[in-house]
């Protein structure tokens, strides 16, 4: 029973080895077949590709022999053009030489006529001098003739003529020299008032235009340009407070960190300018403040004028001077005349005076 049972298992095991050998050379040749198949298409495609490759080659070719054919073409173009404006400008420096030599062969004719024309008037002059030299001689003949004849009715020598003739003719030049004189005199006492008036307008004009530029304004620094809006206000309620205050016109503009002060009154712009800046280093800027440093630096100010006037008359060595004019002499710190100080040319006027006294 256990033999039939392994001859029967040996008999299964060899027809499944013989069933599978069969299997796998079907699988076998079946591969084999798509491997050829494979080969064939791989070849076919290599094929393909070539001839694109070749077609693709063939056309790059002939589009860079176009393109080559096209630039040597244009470089013929080019040189064409260049020769033929070559050719023009050597037609027109031709052109040129040719006008050039019409215009020498002009101008040497010209000069051989003129060489002509210059000939026959040195013959002609040569004539001429000749005849004057004739009729210069007749007339010193015709002159000492006169001299002569006069001489004989007038019973006097040429040299006592000659004297008597000098002597009128200085008389009449004195007498028209006089004449003359006495005419600029008057023009020069007409216009002279007219020309100083003239001059010295110029002058002040001048002066006074530097006058004006320099010495009606005063230009205050500011730290920051954010410091513009703080002395404006909200809507101009800072700005308008402190011209109210002193009475000056503040100018804010373009110019970058600054301000401009402007009024006639320095005593005004002075107050303006020190309590402009007394509010910029406080930071605190508004209508009530801004009164409170106008009033305080305003009684300062006075305060200095007064003493800058006893300063004054103490150097002149003036004594028991009233309060009002010490106060008036102190505002001419503050003032300007044609560009100098006022207090100063007022000091100099009292040593001038002083040392004439």
């Amino acid at each position: 029973m256990n033999f039939i049972i392994i001859f029967a298992s040996a008999v299964v095991a060899v027809v499944a080895f013989l069933i599978g050998k069969k299997q796998q050379k079907k699988l076998f040749d079946l591969q084999m077949g798509s491997i050829e198949e494979q080969k064939k298409k791989l070849i076919a495609e290599t094929e393909k590709e070539k001839e694109n490759l070749l077609k693709a080659a063939d056309l790059d070719a002939k589009d860079l022999i176009a393109k080559q054919k096209m630039k040597f073409e244009e470089s013929i173009k080019n040189r064409k053009r260049d020769i033929i404006q070559q050719e023009q400008r050597i037609q027109s420096l031709e052109q040129r030489v040719i006008a050039k030599e019409e215009k020498l062969d002009r101008k040497f004719s010209s000069i051989e006529t003129k060489e002509n024309e210059l000939t026959k008037k040195n013959e002609i002059l040569k004539t001429v001098e000749q005849n004057l030299a004739a009729q210069q001689k007749k007339a010193e003949e015709t002159v000492e003739q006169a001299r002569k004849t006069l001489e004989t009715a007038a019973g006097m020598s040429a040299d006592e003529a000659k004297r008597a003739l000098v002597e009128d003719i200085a008389s009449e030049a004195k007498r028209e020299a006089a004449l003359a004189l006495k005419k600029i005199e008057e023009e020069l006492q007409e216009n002279s008032v007219k020309k100083a008036q003239n001059i010295l307008s110029i002058a002040i004009q001048r002066i006074a235009g530097e006058y004006s530029a320099d010495r009606t304004v005063t230009v205050v620094s500011l730290p920051s340009e954010d410091m513009k809006g703080r002395i404006i206000g909200r809507e101009g309620r800072n700005i308008r407070a402190l011209e109210a205050a002193t009475g000056i016109d503040l100018i804010i503009d373009d110019t970058p960190e600054a301000v401009v002060i402007s009024c006639f009154d320095p005593i005004r712009r002075e107050v303006a300018k020190r309590s402009l800046e007394k509010l910029i280093a406080d930071g605190r800027i508004h209508p009530t403040r801004i009164e409170e440093i106008v009033q305080k630096t305003t009684q300062e100010l006075d305060i200095e004028i007064k003493k800058t006037g006893e300063d004054a008359m103490l150097e002149l060595g003036l004594n028991d001077i009233h309060i009002e004019i010490l106060r008036l002499v102190g505002r001419l710190k503050f003032r300007t005349s044609y560009s100098q100080n006022q207090l100063q040319h007022s000091l100099e006027c009292a040593y001038i005076a002083s040392i004439m006294a």
